[in-house]
């Protein structure tokens, strides 16, 4: 009994197996689908084959109560309803096309769908790269038939007892005609046999075989296991908080677009993170910052402005350079003198850099890591921008004698 309703269907396509329209014996070792033909006027008046199916008598359940189902069944494109397939929240009526093939019901096929003829006199067995074609010997008369039996333009290149072999690759250039249908990929080659000589003792005849391989089907058994191999997959990873530098003017404002300065002019920043996390007693530090012609941090020639994880090194140069105070410590707000690289002064008129710096959040007093230190030029020291207070009083100075005491 099939449930009428189903809330999502699984199926397994196969897009790659081939599949011989044209009807050959199977032997122990390969069981590949083929078909023979005979004459041109037999293959007329040949019968459709039947799909594998699935009667609907008890007899057609296995013993422990499951139903029968072919390893696979052939489907058309124009009855392959994927769209039906999407999931969709809550539980919809099964389509009639869907049942059909969860009872493993094989779909109707038009009547050139394939040709089948009992006889076996000519063979044909197709493969995903060869042909095999094969005649028995009886169908021709002369002793010298293999001179005049061709697959297209190749030759007879092997022979028993019984049967002359036309074995070629379909890359060879044996006259193969590839057509590209919706349903399969056809493959077709003409066998020819035109015996030569002032009269006929037998009729020539061609014989038009065709391979198809068959784009969709509906497979039952699985028995394709995919073996996982190891490997390293990089992710880029999400920061819990980002942060934001922006260019601002000389009254703290942030600039919107592209800002020209002059060479000395200080340049204003502006470091900040957003509000996800919880930053009570906490400091954002800027470890590092330096400056590129190009938006690859990694490109050179490159300026180093902020290094040692948190000195504004630049300020020993310009003093246009230094940390500023914020309104708050979780913002940070900073100053760079401008300047050119040298290099490329002398061929252009202007340029235009980028700002690249690393950002930390630290504890709310510095450490010897994590600091915001400008250079003091008039004592030169660096000094934080944070000091700490100074809670120790000192005393006037006093002398001691101790000359008197050595007399």
């Amino acid at each position: 009994m099939v449930s009428s309703h189903a809330g999502l269907v699984l199926l397994v396509f196969c897009s790659t197996c081939s599949f011989a329209l044209i009807k050959v014996s199977e032997s122990e070792s390969e069981k590949e689908k083929t078909v023979i033909h005979e004459k041109e006027e037999e293959e007329k008046q040949a019968s459709l084959p039947k799909a594998q199916s699935l009667p609907a008598s008890a007899d057609d359940s296995s013993r422990d109560g499951s139903k029968k189902l072919p390893e696979y069944l052939i489907v058309p494109v124009s009855t392959d309803h994927k769209g039906d397939l999407k999931p969709e929240r809550g539980a919809r009526k099964i389509p009639s096309w869907l049942r059909k093939v969860l009872l493993g019901m094989p779909p109707t096929l038009s009547s050139d769908e394939g040709a089948t003829n009992k006889s076996k006199l000519v063979e044909i067995r197709c493969h995903m790269d060869k042909i095999y074609v094969r005649i028995r010997k009886e169908v021709l008369k002369s002793q010298d038939a293999y001179k005049y039996l061709t697959l297209g333009s190749c030759p007879v290149n092997h022979a028993d007892k019984d049967y002359y072999y036309l074995l070629q690759s379909l890359k060879t250039d044996c006259g193969f005609k590839v057509q590209s249908l919706p349903d399969y990929l056809s493959i077709r080659i003409f066998l020819h046999y035109k015996p030569a000589g002032p009269v006929l003792r037998e009729m020539p005849f061609d014989i038009l075989l065709q391979c198809k391989y068959y784009r969709l089907f509906y497979s039952y058994k699985v028995s394709i296991h995919p073996k996982l191999q190891g490997g390293t997959v990089y992710r880029v990873l999400q920061p819990n908080s980002s942060f934001t530098i922006s260019p601002l003017d000389a009254s703290g404002n942030k600039i919107f677009g592209q800002k020209m300065y002059n060479l000395g002019d200080p340049m204003h920043f502006e470091a900040s993170g957003d509000d996800r996390t919880n930053y009570e007693e906490k400091r954002m530090y800027i470890t590092k910052c330096f400056v590129t012609a190009s938006q690859d941090p990694y490109s050179h020639p490159r300026y180093t402005v902020i290094n040692n994880q948190g000195c504004m090194i630049d300020s020993k140069t310009s003093v246009q350079s230094k940390f500023l105070i914020g309104g708050s410590k979780m913002v940070q707000k900073f100053s760079v003198g401008a300047f050119v690289f040298q290099q490329r002064a002398p061929t252009i008129s202007e340029q235009q850099f980028y700002l690249h710096c690393e950002i930390i959040v630290g504890p709310s007093t510095p450490t010897p890591s994590l600091k915001a230190c400008n250079y003091d030029r008039a004592i030169g020291k660096w000094k934080e921008l944070y000091e700490a207070p100074n809670n120790i009083i000192s005393s006037y100075s006093w002398k001691v004698d101790f000359k008197g005491h050595c007399q």
